[in-house]
């Protein structure tokens, strides 16, 4: 049996591939990418069998250009996974703290660290494109002033030691991943979340109806997000997540929502993450 093929942005033992691992499981392989646009592209070339993608921080908040992306490529979402970010200071083994000089990591990785650098002012913080390159940076170039901010697989992957550990100023630090797949067809038994994108028209309570009808048939909102409409003034994108338990009352809501919508798509319907 072939392995599955999995996008990410980033390298091996970035967070991607921590998530892709959590979600699929060790028996994957992983397609590195250079950005997000890169992983749709690879997915729609079908280089890829799959993309698992960023979409929130439960501290920076949400990727929206990845919005951009979900819209832009109609990929379908087959599932999510919460992961735990936990943020490392690595370094060359032997390497002592004294002699590191510079720390270089993903810039939401070092903004998520400020307390660490304010006690230690004489670090010069550099900011680069992927916490596990960082990691992978130092061990090709045998670097002994650097350390990387990465998380214990980067550690492990490039022989890399822990000089400290868990520097993140919050200790309940989240990311939810999407896995998308091109694969229309592809059917989620017992799905409990969906995904949605749709427009309202610029009425006082356009959105109020579509929101009262979700409530009125027992669909949780567990998110809202809007963009705006290239080129349209007062005109508004919005990306909801829902939950339900009872399936026949999310297809109640669906059907009464498409009355007050417009360019109402269903991005997936998915088995809501339930370990963090």
């Amino acid at each position: 049996m072939e392995k599955k093929r999995v996008a990410i942005q980033g390298i091996k033992a970035s967070f991607h591939e921590e998530a892709a691992l959590k979600f699929f499981g060790d028996d994957i392989e992983t397609i590195e990418c250079n950005s997000f646009k890169e992983t749709c592209e690879v997915l729609k070339n079908k280089k890829a069998d799959f993309v698992v993608m960023a979409i929130e921080n439960s501290i920076a908040g949400s990727l929206l250009p990845n919005y951009t992306l979900l819209r832009d490529y109609q990929f379908c979402i087959i599932g999510e996974v919460y992961l735990h970010i936990q943020l490392n200071l690595l370094a060359l083994p032997g390497v002592r703290f004294d002699q590191i000089k510079k720390v270089e990591s993903h810039p939401i990785a070092i903004r998520q660290c400020d307390d660490f650098f304010n006690e230690y002012p004489h670090l010069n913080v550099v900011e680069s494109t992927d916490t596990a390159a960082c990691a992978k940076k130092i061990r090709d170039g045998q670097l002994t002033d650097t350390a990387a901010i990465a998380n214990k697989l980067a550690a492990q992957l490039y022989g890399l030691e822990i000089m400290e550990r868990r520097i993140e100023t919050n200790k309940k630090n989240y990311t939810r991943f999407l896995i998308l797949s091109d694969n229309k067809d592809l059917v989620i038994e017992n799905a409990n979340k969906a995904s949605l994108s749709f427009q309202v028209s610029d009425e006082v309570g356009s959105l109020s109806k579509v929101l009262t009808v979700f409530a009125e048939n027992g669909v949780n909102l567990s998110k809202i997000q809007s963009m705006p409409v290239l080129g349209k003034r007062n005109q508004y994108n919005f990306y909801v997540d829902i939950e339900w338990l009872n399936h026949k009352n999310y297809e109640e809501a669906i059907r009464k929502v498409l009355r007050h919508t417009v360019n109402f798509t269903i991005l997936g319907e998915y088995l809501k993450n339930e370990t963090v």
